[in-house]
Parts: structure tokens; sequence; C-alpha cells
């Protein structure tokens, strides 16, 4: 492993709470921090939270910053996803340093680069500015990554990537699955499926009428979240709001699998292919996954703890139906979540970032990336 005890880590994020990205920034950065010599964290409000003035404002910060310390080796890594422009305009053009970012949205940094808050609080003006755009915008960003090394959260994420940007290095790697005690057998569990995570558009919550309808009387539906607290009540459905520490374990404890049937997201035409980090939760309680193939969910199956089905509600219910009286089938998936939970633990994970640092900054020679955490299929890069 590379030695960086001489090194400086800069990590552009968003502010904790703001959005998924940020809770996820906290975890990275406790997981990497310790392996350099000095660590300064720069965090930034959610997506269409900055003005012109306010992106410009951090670029001199973030000069400043490195100026503070010109002769200790730096790499500067963000924290990139669909509407965050500050880390995108942040980090154009900088000189003397390694500049990496994770891709939280493949296959593009960032889909909307112009959507400061004025054009954020439009969306008549924030589309009418980006359609007309979006055949420019890739060629913008392949420009702007050149010769940088990009991480993705799956290795299907990867391939879509390194698919617009070509100069790039695209290194795969997973999402952190975090510590959390070990809960009774799925079979022993209630007969009830879950669903987890932020209320936002494109994560099925506006679709549970139709799973409630389509699922066997006798199941349960659990719902537990950041928002979900705001979801309209039905017989047979459970919302419990937002869950931590005990609540959380309880509230899988209560499931014997997770549902994840997200809607595919797309921007005029185009899909994305976000992790999902209610996925690493559930491997986290060892409690299968079953997911719609949308996104990089579909490489879900084969790394494991997963069924993933083509279709809608009445799919992916059809499935939970037969799963949850299958108890041979749940005690397999459940074997194969927890095999999936240590090839993707906080140490696992973060020798990629290492490793991928290491070959960025010239330390050590850029690594086998069909072995890498995460890569259920052939690599990014090269793809």
């Amino acid at each position: 492993m590379a030695d960086f005890s001489g090194h400086r880590l800069i990590y552009l994020a968003p502010h904790t709470g703001t959005s998924g990205v940020g809770d996820y920034a906290d975890d990275f950065i406790a997981a990497v921090g310790p392996h350099f010599a000095q660590v300064r964290e720069y965090r930034h409000g959610a997506p269409g939270a900055d003005s012109v003035l306010d992106i410009l404002r951090h670029r001199r910060e973030l000069r400043r910053i490195i100026a503070e310390a010109p002769d200790i080796p730096t790499i500067v890594h963000s924290e990139q996803s669909g509407g965050a422009v500050v880390p995108f305009w942040a980090t154009l053009g900088l000189r003397n340093v390694t500049v990496t970012a994770t891709v939280h949205d493949p296959p593009y940094p960032v889909w909307w680069p112009f959507r400061t808050r004025l054009v954020a609080a439009s969306r008549v003006l924030n589309h009418g500015i980006h359609l007309p755009l979006s055949r420019i915008t890739p060629w913008l960003e392949a420009w702007a990554g050149k010769s940088r090394t990009l991480f993705t959260l799956s290795s299907l994420g990867a391939r879509r990537l390194q698919s617009v940007m070509k100069g790039s290095t695209v290194i795969p790697t997973a999402l952190f699955v975090p510590e959390r005690p070990a809960l009774a057998p799925v079979a022993e569990r209630p007969l009830a499926v879950g669903l987890f995570g932020y209320v936002y558009r494109g994560k099925g919550f506006d679709g549970l009428a139709a799973l409630r309808e389509a699922l066997d009387d006798d199941i349960t539906i659990r719902i537990a979240g950041r928002g979900t607290e705001v979801l309209e009540s039905m017989p047979g459905v459970e919302v419990l709001g937002e869950v931590n520490g005990p609540e959380e374990d309880a509230f899988f404890n209560s499931i014997r699998m997770l549902m994840v049937p997200y809607n595919g997201r797309t921007s005029y035409g185009r899909e994305a292919f976000p992790a999902a980090s209610t996925v690493t939760r559930s491997i986290a309680y060892q409690t299968p996954v079953l997911a719609r193939a949308y996104g990089s969910l579909r490489e879900l199956e084969a790394e494991g703890g997963s069924v993933v089905v083509d279709g809608g509600a009445e799919e992916i219910c059809a499935a939970a139906n037969a799963l949850l009286r299958d108890d041979a089938k749940l005690a397999e998936l459940q074997e194969s979540a927890l095999q999936l939970k240590e090839k993707w633990s906080v140490a696992n994970v973060t020798s990629t970032f290492l490793a991928g640092w290491a070959a960025a900054a010239g330390l050590a020679p850029a690594p086998n990336a069909a072995s890498l955490v995460g890569a259920g299929g052939k690599s990014g890069n090269p793809a």
C-alpha cells in the first residue's frame, strides 16, 4: 500500500445532512483521512444553493488553501453528483496538484453544470439552458476531466462514465458497507418487506399504492427513512419515519427483504447509473435485496445477496410473494450478503481509493481494475 504520510488531502464535499452525498462524505473522510499527513475538508451547500459569485468565491478559496502549503504533495478529491456545480467549477484548471473525484451519477460528473441558484429557482430556465447545450456539455466535461482519475461506485457506472470521459482514468469501486450488528436469520423475521431511504423522485415511493395492491395481503410493507413520515398511510403499510441506531436495527430485524423499486432516472433521454446507499445499508444487516433492473442495480444479482427483476410493481411484487416464503432461498441470499459485506468493507474499499490515488500521484503503477472491489463485470478502464 502506498505511503501518504508526506501528502496532504484536500476534500471537497457537500455539508452533512444536505444530501445523501453529504452523508456519504462523512464516512468516506473518516476512512481515508488517517492515511494522510494532513487533511483539509472544504464543504459546500446542496445542489442549486450557490450563485455565480459563490462559485467564484469557492474557486478562490480552494486555491488559497492549496497555496498554504505549496511544498507538500497534495491530492484534491471531490464528490461530483448530478446537480452539484461547485466541485466541477472549483477544480477546473487546477495545476501542480493531483485532482481526482468520485462520480456519483455516471455517465457524467455533473448533469447540469450551469445550475446556479438563479437557474435552479426556475425549472423552465434550468431546462431552457441545459437542453440546448446537452450535446456540448459532455465535451466540456470530458475536456475538464482529461488526464484525471475518476472513481465510480459501481462497475456498470464505470463503463458508462468511461464512454464519455475518454481521456480520464476511471476506476470502479463500491459504497462502503457500514458495520452493523448481526440480526436474526431472515426466515425467522416477520413476513414483511421494507422500503428505506430518502424520499425523492425516482425512489419508487410514489408507486406505493401499486406495490401494496400487488403484494399478498399477509405481507406487510414497512417504510423508514428521512422524509418518509409525509407518505400517506394505508392498510398493510407501516411508516416509521427516520430511524437511527437501535431503531434502524429494529427496522431491518422486522423485514425479510429490502425492496428497491427505483424508477429509471433520465435527463434528455440519457439514463443515470448511481449506486444505492440503501442497498449497502441492507447488506450491512445481512438482509437480502429485491430490486428492479434499473441503472447500476442491474449488476447487483451478480455481486450477491440480491435478486433483480425486470418490469414494474407487478413483477417485483410477484418475486417478493414467492421469495419471502422460501426459507432455503432466503438463507442462501443472507449468506451471500454476508460475503458481500466483507468484499465491500471499509478496509477493502479504502484500499481501492489509496491504490488509485497512488497511481494518479505517480507513486505506484495503475491498479489492476479487474481485481478491484465492486468490479462485478469488466472494469471501466480499460473498457
